[in-house]
């Protein structure tokens, strides 16, 4: 998003964060997040994952696509208006869609990955802090998490934690289609409800 760079520095002084206490909440590091801020690098979807974290909200509402008028306690997104994420990482082969955008509160965030083919080429994952849960929807895939590699099938499924880095490969001639659901490891906070009780507490440093 083209406005991301400006949101991602409004949200740090919003939260009276220095990009040094941000780099500790999220693991990454200073001169990274400042580049991120500059519009320099474009972010990959696991340090938007991260940042999401940070601030205790979703994906969506981080990127600005959220409804912010809007707080659902049952929100149903039909197959036409999932959110599709392409710019989060420009230059990503992979594809993913939002299927939570308008809850803004949550503790999960559940995606749609049209992972690349194995000829692709696709850039290196990265780990991010929580749990993260992988459904084969369509087509056949290669999973690999840390030094695992294994073949999932249409119906198979693999829940590991997502601090190990990770990757997900169409194999054949289909393109696959995956539900991924991340869900954070900072705790009932990263989906609460801001309130003067819930700011006074301390804050939990992510790894």
């Amino acid at each position: 998003m083209t406005h991301l760079p400006f949101r991602l520095r409004a949200l740090r002084r919003q939260h009276g964060l220095s990009l040094e206490q941000l780099a500790q909440r999220t693991g990454l590091t200073k001169s990274y997040l400042s580049k991120l801020e500059r519009a320099v690098s474009a972010p990959s979807i696991s340090t938007v994952v991260k940042l999401a974290q940070a601030y205790g909200m979703g994906v969506s509402q981080l990127i600005g696509e959220a409804d912010l008028d809007q707080d659902e306690s049952v929100c149903v997104v039909r197959r036409h208006d999932r959110m599709p994420l392409p710019s989060v990482a420009g230059h990503s082969a992979y594809r993913y869609e939002s299927m939570a955008g308008r809850r803004r509160f949550r503790l999960m965030d559940p995606f749609v990955i049209y992972p690349p083919h194995d000829h692709q080429q696709p850039e290196p994952t990265f780990p991010h802090g929580g749990e993260e849960f992988l459904f084969v929807i369509q087509g056949q895939v290669q999973v690999t998490i840390a030094e695992h590699s294994m073949t999932l099938e249409t119906g198979d499924s693999v829940y590991f934690d997502s601090e190990l880095p990770h990757s997900v490969l169409s194999l054949g001639d289909q393109q696959a289609q995956v539900l991924a659901v991340t869900c954070s490891d900072s705790g009932p906070t990263a989906g609460r409800r801001s309130t003067p009780e819930a700011q006074a507490e301390p804050t939990q440093t992510l790894p």
